[in-house]
């Protein structure tokens, strides 16, 4: 027998726990592999369930409590609703949401809010399990339009606006995005010109490209418009130009009629989210107060002449757009919700569900025995597992910045920034992924909307657009990691992007990930990577660093050939190695994630838990390893044995972990009336009156 086979009939003969196979069967002899190991009982086992939502819970555990008592059915995306009914829908949660206090959380005490950005966070996160228009619509109105209002304004405008906001009685929108800019920000076309003669901002859209689009709360609700425009001033008779700053600027009375020079449309049906009114924006020459420039990095006086503490243009605008970095955090966090809330779905259906005759008992084979369905639903879960603690991780670092700015250097800023933008895509990417692959393993049910899949993948789906591009963001991760998170770096041209990386790339991610204490620890435990095992900690980090450091090199190499280039052949060179840049990008943050995800490991104080998110870390690495074999055959990382031997380790531990998958999903803590739906109820039973369990 070649080594898979042997690992598979290993794996097969012993349970989780040292159980034999048969033993977990009740005493049936049976040759089939996985047969007895997986169950199709009404639970898991619920104390071990609980030692691992106490981990993925984090810090703000007691925030996650009261936000799940607080989840209703009402919650859900209802089905057969019109466009407008499921917008009315929306409304009302978000207004229950307002009511509960809630929002509250997000906002500085002095602003009247309470002060905790962890909580707030975890809040929005846990919207992700339900409806998504809910989660969204909320995001833009508290955590865009409302933090847009709470980082950059002065006192006296978040105490005129946020108390409304918060309440939900002034609703707002967070108009950014331009129709031809898109993902260039920084280039905006929508202008705000100082009139030096009234004291006024005049915000006006030049061109057709510098329409706004897909604007969230544009569509019918929002009254009032964080926009973000160049600040032109008029000083000495001549324009000045200070980049982009956002304004205040009315759209709507409060009976909801459009607002003289400013015309709007609704973008009406979308591919999801259809309870939120997105839509567009052009302003004709519209009047605002001086007041209305939220003027926390720059300020226009009454002489029209223009300040900032901040006096490089690009670096003010890197500034101001880190403090939204907010909006980031909970995207990511509110898709890998959503992908738990699938997985969590598709293992249960998978466990009550049976497809074809065992040969011994003549009953049916529960979806979970075949080991491709274990393939395609176990990595996924622990990938979630994984996700879900980096993304604990990111939240923490956030409510320490916030709660004490000054405490962040330059450079641990940016690499929270920059974290952050890596997790909000490496999360979204996988989220859709997740609920794509979830839908096809239930089959049929699973594309029945009364199953949920459908339209929670539906809604996700923009996810990986919004809130930063994800092929942007990563390509984001990859420049910081290219200028060694220099806090110039973010001013750089592509030329001198290429000038800075010649001499910074080698020891980048080795000063980062070998100066914290969990490579400390492991490193030690590392002897010779070539024979270690890929179940051992130490050499799973060495084989993902060693790939990361790698891929950076390549990058530097193909940079230097631009070294005293014109701007047009170092952009050239730049784009031809943007694959190479993305491709280091998710390598670093694959590293990061496995990083995060086994100091959680490490700190679980439940020893059956600590064992068993040990084994679904060690298939997270080797889920990393199954997915980029090519690489590391055609770098020499790995022999045509060790990865075959990668394949079957594999497979055993998705085996192992398939025998516990009711528990890893009710790990994640999704409120039961999510699982009352048809497939899950007597939907997967081949035939009426027969017990659900083997």
């Amino acid at each position: 027998m070649n080594s898979e086979t042997d690992a598979t009939t290993d794996s097969a003969s012993t349970s989780t726990d040292g159980v034999s196979a048969d033993a977990a069967a009740g005493g049936l002899s049976s040759r089939h592999p996985n047969f007895g190991r997986i169950t199709a009982g009404d639970a898991g086992d619920s104390a071990l369930a609980a030692a691992l939502q106490k981990v993925l819970d984090g810090a703000w555990s007691e925030s996650r409590a009261e936000t799940r008592a607080a989840l209703t059915p009402e919650l859900l995306n209802p089905l057969g609703l019109t466009m407008e009914e499921q917008r009315d829908h929306t409304l009302e949660q978000l207004q229950r949401l307002a009511d509960s206090g809630m929002p509250k959380l997000g906002f500085r005490a002095e602003d009247g809010g309470t002060g905790d950005t962890g909580a707030a966070l975890t809040s929005f996160e846990m919207l992700g399990h339900l409806d998504l228009s809910v989660m969204v619509k909320a995001g833009v109105q508290w955590g865009l339009f409302g933090g847009a209002i709470a980082n950059l304004g002065d006192d006296a405008t978040r105490q005129k606006y946020l108390p409304d906001v918060m309440s939900l009685k002034l609703l707002g929108c967070f108009a950014m995005t331009e129709i031809g800019q898109g993902s260039d920000v920084q280039n905006l076309e929508t202008t705000a010109t100082f009139d030096n003669a009234t004291g006024e901002f005049v915000v006006n859209t030049p061109t057709p490209s510098a329409e706004k689009a897909y604007i969230g709360n544009a569509g019918r609700d929002g009254r009032l418009a964080a926009t973000f425009a160049q600040l032109i001033t008029i000083e000495d008779g001549e324009e000045q130009h200070h980049g982009v700053h956002c304004l205040l600027v009315p759209i709507r009375d409060e009976a909801g009629n459009t607002l003289p020079g400013v015309t709007t449309t609704d973008h009406g049906h979308k591919g999801g989210l259809l309870g939120v009114d997105n839509g567009r924006i052009w302003f004709d020459n519209v009047r605002v107060p001086r007041e209305a420039l939220l003027n926390r990095f720059g300020s226009v006086d009454e002489q029209g002449r223009y300040s900032s503490p901040i006096e490089s243009v690009g670096a003010r605008f890197f500034t101001m757009l880190g403090t939204l970095i907010r909006g980031r955090v909970s995207v990511g966090a509110a898709s890998g919700a959503s992908a738990r809330t699938a997985l969590a779905l598709a293992v249960r259906y998978a466990l009550v569900r049976r497809q074809f005759e065992h040969p011994e008992t003549g009953r049916g084979i529960p979806l979970l025995e075949y080991r491709e369905h274990q393939r395609r639903l176990m990595p996924r879960v622990a990938r979630a597992y994984a996700y879900a603690c980096a993304q604990n991780a990111i939240v923490a670092e956030l409510a320490e910045f916030e709660k004490d700015p000054d405490a962040f250097d330059e450079v641990r800023r940016r690499e929270m920034e920059t974290h952050a933008a890596g997790i909000k895509a490496t999360v979204t990417a996988f989220a859709n992924d997740t609920l794509t692959e979830a839908r096809l393993a239930c089959g049929g049910a699973g594309f029945m909307a009364e199953n949920m899949l459908t339209e929670m993948r539906k809604d996700c789906d923009v996810f990986s657009t919004f809130e930063g591009d994800n092929v942007v963001l990563t390509q984001l991760v990859g420049k910081e990691l290219m200028g060694a998170y220099a806090a110039e770096f973010g001013n750089m041209d592509q030329l001198e992007t290429v000038g800075f990386a010649i001499n910074t790339v080698a020891d980048v991610v080795q000063e980062k990930v070998r100066a914290s204490t969990l490579w400390q620890k492991v490193v030690d435990a590392v002897t010779d990577r070539e024979h270690t095992d890929f179940l051992d900690r130490g050499n799973q980090l060495e084989i993902l660093v060693d790939r990361e450091e790698h891929l950076l090199e390549t990058v530097a190499r193909r940079l230097r050939k631009a070294q005293g280039e014109d701007a047009s052949a170092a952009f050239k060179v730049f784009n031809s190695a943007q694959d190479h840049l993305l491709a280091a990008g998710r390598a670093h943050m694959d590293s990061w994630v496995f990083a995060r995800f086994a100091e959680a490991v490490d700190e679980c104080e439940d020893p059956e838990a600590k064992k068993l998110l040990g084994t679904l870390c060690d298939l997270y690495v080797l889920d990393i390893i199954d997915r980029d074999k090519g690489w590391f055959l055609e770098h020499n990382r790995l022999t045509t044995e060790r990865t075959k031997a990668a394949t079957a380790a594999y497979n055993r531990l998705c085996t192992k972990l398939a025998g516990q998958a009711r528990t890893l999903v009710d790990g994640f803590a999704i409120p039961d009336f999510v699982f009352d739906v048809p497939m899950l109820n007597g939907g997967g039973v081949d035939k009426p009156g027969e017990p659900a369990g083997l």
